[in-house]
């Protein structure tokens, strides 16, 4: 069990406009290959998945990201319910073992951010995909609405405190993102946050925010942090159907805020802001994945593999023994 610390941050839901279906023509499509078992009666198909294909989900800045042609459902990547559990299982396996090694390294830190609309499945893809982690190496922070403390500070200053050290993972259920997101969907958000008033120009400070961004995510990955951000991208029927989920289910009720249905009406704002967003802040040392999201299974697999190619292409080994240590140790055991 991973240890969630609630920070602030705002609480609206944030909805890029829908496309349901299957990757449209010209979109690049997830490798899923599937491997033969030999039975009494020959090679069965199992329908287990030996690889996917993530950089079909990532936003390239040469090829910009445009929401309303990427999907937000695509095949099942899994056979079953069973077949799926087998599937993730197999990678939290992996991943608990690439964390360790990650931890005992300790010469990298890895912040993984995801963003998305509310029902998206933050929380469930957090819980499943990294419910194998040690929670000594691992820390979720979920940002709300800004306290007055924060308030009195630039916008990045709040999650500053909570990035990961080396040899650790920061997760942030929403981050410094909402402030180039819902502020934009509601730029009177701008007006309380005491910056002056010559400061907020509409037409300057979404550029100037992610130039902001950049330089901070480019600090970091020169200072041994690698970033990884996941978009959940959810459709406006699907989001629909898990909120009438919530208003069914009496466990579930306490997640339900009127609020969820205004922000429906900004949906087409939230996905201008949203792509501009990816656009403008996908880069190679901190790269957006936009991880279709209408089938909460197919999204844990693909965040899982995600996340298992970021840790397997850092360079990490755990520390060696020198052969001075090595007659220590050899010492120290006679006296066991």
């Amino acid at each position: 069990m991973i240890t969630e610390v609630s920070r602030s941050g705002y609480d609206f839901p944030s909805a890029p406009r829908p496309w349901v279906g299957n990757l449209p023509t010209g979109t690049h499509r997830p490798v899923v290959s599937t491997r033969a078992r030999p039975t009494a009666r020959g090679n069965k198909t199992e329908g287990i998945i030996v690889k996917i294909k993530t950089s079909a989900f990532r936003v390239d800045g040469k090829d910009k990201a445009d929401l309303t042609a990427r999907a937000t459902d695509i095949e099942p990547l899994y056979a079953s319910k069973k077949k799926y559990h087998k599937a993730l299982s197999k990678r939290v396996k992996k991943l608990n073992s690439l964390q360790r090694l990650h931890y005992a390294s300790g010469h990298y830190a890895l912040l993984l951010i995801f963003q998305g609309m509310d029902t998206a499945g933050k929380d469930g893809a957090i819980r499943h995909v990294m419910s194998g982690v040690n929670p000594q190496g691992c820390q979720v922070f979920s940002f709300k609405q800004p306290n007055p403390e924060e308030l009195q500070h630039d916008f990045l200053w709040r999650t500053t405190g909570a990035l990961p050290e080396r040899g650790r993972i920061g997760i942030f259920n929403r981050s410094y993102y909402e402030d180039v997101l819902i502020a934009r969907v509601h730029p009177e958000i701008l007006h309380d946050h005491g910056l002056p008033e010559e400061l907020i120009d509409e037409k300057t400070i979404w550029e100037q925010r992610y130039r902001s961004i950049g330089d901070l995510e480019r600090h970091l990955h020169l200072n041994g942090t690698k970033i990884v951000k996941i978009f959940l991208h959810l459709s406006k029927t699907e989001q629909a159907n898990r909120l009438r989920a919530r208003i069914d289910a009496p466990d579930k009720n306490w997640k339900f805020s009127p609020a969820d249905i205004h922000e429906r009406t900004h949906w087409d704002q939230y996905r201008h802001a949203y792509q501009a967003c990816l656009n403008a802040t996908s880069t190679d040392r901190a790269p957006w994945y936009v991880v279709p999201a209408d089938d909460k299974k197919n999204a844990r697999l693909i965040v899982s593999q995600i996340i298992l190619d970021t840790l397997a292409d850092l360079k990490m080994a755990y520390p060696q023994t020198t052969p001075k240590r090595h007659k220590e140790l050899e010492a120290l055991r006679d006296q066991l």
